[in-house]
């Protein structure tokens, strides 16, 4: 009996000291508030208002200055269109080769704002192309070291894992050696005093809360490891993602790059073309200043033509009206004869005859009214592509009379007699090619003529009459002209005047 009791004490004793040295429990981490105090809330608030509408005042001034960029692009084009167009206008009145030059030069000088303009918006995107790459780099870089955090992370909560674990089976060992199938109430039942039964107690509570806490960190602890493994998958995804972003980018980048050169370098190419052409035209001054010499020369000979028409009309007029004073002179004083002859005779003195009578007055020109000349091209609406007025020398650097207007017409399309006329020559003219001159006689108490000029040829010869829409010739690029037109002139007593105020449609 007593060797049972003995056995049953020393049971008790191991049971005792059991649960008087539990296993300390895990220290928990402390829990931490993630409530933020009000002000810290409206710190973040006015922070994330600032970070939304930064990019919105970024695009705005983007988009101003994209407007802006646009703006100048399109004043420049314009200016360039407008030199582009003075050049090729000053083109009439030189030769062939002179006219591919300045053609040449203008044609160059047309491309260069679009190539300007094409190089700063290849540079635009590639700034643009690098930026992105630059931050999408950074964002890669960000995402690795998030990545980095997640696996120490991960490491210590499966530290921490393993250690709860062997805290919880040093328990269930502790467990055994004390009797596996000792329940806790018989343990405390087993108790020979009061203080003995509150000490197991006691224990036995330490024991089931260090038990309970190991359990609940252990769950705690799976589902962190869970959310540490979506979040290194997530982040893993995503950079993935973003290094494929940044390689399109650099792409993008290396494209953009390749045609910023290739605009850069036919800018060059185009400035060389420019500075070559300019310096031959420089080396053909000589030239120009001959074909100019020329052309006043021929001009002057012309207007000395004109000048020769107009008097030897001023002289036949005058002569004409000698003839007819004469002839009423003569016609008074045979009448008044006869009278006298009469009243010697005492006859009745004969009647006087009638004066020859007057020949119908030309029909009023149309000058006050309406236009003198209708279209003399076969291009409806008339279309001028360049007015009369000064022009500036392409090559010799100086303003020279434009002596009339130029229209659109094609290479061998009809011209036709802008008025009734007769023609006064038909023929060469240097500088002016093949020239049709036209006397439209007196109009206004003026002497009025036009030219057609530059033609393929014409079909009519010096002295013929031709009525208001005859066919007189073909357009054509002869003499001192850069391409097929009409250079219309108009001389009032012998000058060229502006033919636009005279033309209709």
């Amino acid at each position: 009996m007593r060797l049972r009791r003995s056995r049953a004490r020393r049971r008790r004793g191991a049971d005792h000291s059991t649960y008087r040295r539990p296993v300390p429990a895990p220290t928990e981490a402390p829990s931490v508030d993630r409530r933020r105090p009000p002000h810290t809330r409206r710190g973040v608030a006015v922070l994330v208002t600032a970070a939304l509408l930064l990019p919105l005042h970024a695009a705005t001034g983007a988009a101003d200055d994209l407007d802006d960029r646009r703006r100048s692009a399109q004043e420049q084009a314009d200016g360039a269109r407008q030199r582009t167009d003075d050049l090729r206008a000053s083109a009439e009145g030189l030769s062939a080769d002179l006219a591919q030059a300045v053609a040449e030069l203008a044609e160059t000088e047309a491309r260069l704002p679009a190539a300007q303009e094409q190089l700063r918006e290849a540079q635009a995107t590639l700034d643009g192309a690098e930026r992105r790459a630059e931050i999408l780099a950074a964002r890669v870089v960000d995402a690795r070291e998030q990545q980095s955090a997640l696996r120490d992370g991960l490491a210590r909560t499966t530290a921490r894992d393993g250690e709860v674990r062997a805290a919880i089976g040093q328990l269930a060992r502790q467990a055994q050696r004390g009797g596996a199938g000792a329940s806790g109430l018989a343990v405390v039942l087993d108790a020979e005093d009061l203080d003995e039964f509150s000490s197991r107690m006691q224990a036995l509570e330490t024991a089931q809360r260090s038990q309970d806490r190991l359990l609940e960190e252990l769950t705690t602890l799976a589902a962190a490891t869970r959310h540490h493994e979506a979040r290194l998958a997530a982040v893993g995804d995503r950079i993935g993602e973003l290094r494929a972003e940044a390689d399109a980018e650099v792409v993008r980048a290396d494209l953009a790059r390749a045609d910023a050169a290739a605009r850069e370098a036919e800018i060059t190419r185009l400035l060389a073309e420019q500075e070559a052409t300019r310096r031959r035209l420089g080396d053909m001054t000589a030239q120009a200043e001959a074909e100019a010499a020329a052309a006043d020369r021929e001009r002057a000979a012309i207007e000395a033509e004109l000048a020769g028409i107009i008097a030897e009309q001023q002289r036949v007029a005058a002569e004409q009206e000698r003839i007819r004073v004469e002839q009423e002179r003569v016609r008074a004083e045979q009448e008044r004869a006869r009278a006298e002859e009469a009243a010697k005779a005492g006859q009745q003195p004969p009647q006087p005859q009638a004066p020859p009578a007057a020949q119908p007055a030309p029909p009023p020109a149309s000058g006050a009214s309406g236009p003198v000349f209708t279209n003399p091209t076969s291009i409806t609406p008339m279309y001028v592509t360049s007015s009369y007025g000064m022009r500036l020398h392409p090559i010799l650097g100086y303003t020279r009379l434009h002596a009339g207007i130029d229209l659109r017409t094609y290479c061998g399309t009809p011209l036709y007699a802008p008025r009734d006329a007769v023609v006064r020559w038909s023929q060469w003219r240097n500088g002016f090619g093949n020239q049709v001159m036209l006397d439209h006689g007196s109009v206004d108490g003026q002497s009025l003529m036009s030219s057609l000029n530059h033609l393929t040829r014409s079909t009519v010869a010096a002295g013929q009459r031709v009525r208001r829409g005859d066919l007189v010739g073909y357009s054509g690029n002869t003499g001192l002209s850069g391409a097929c037109h009409l250079h219309f002139e108009v001389y009032r007593n012998g000058s060229t005047v502006n033919p636009a105020p005279l033309l209709g449609r």
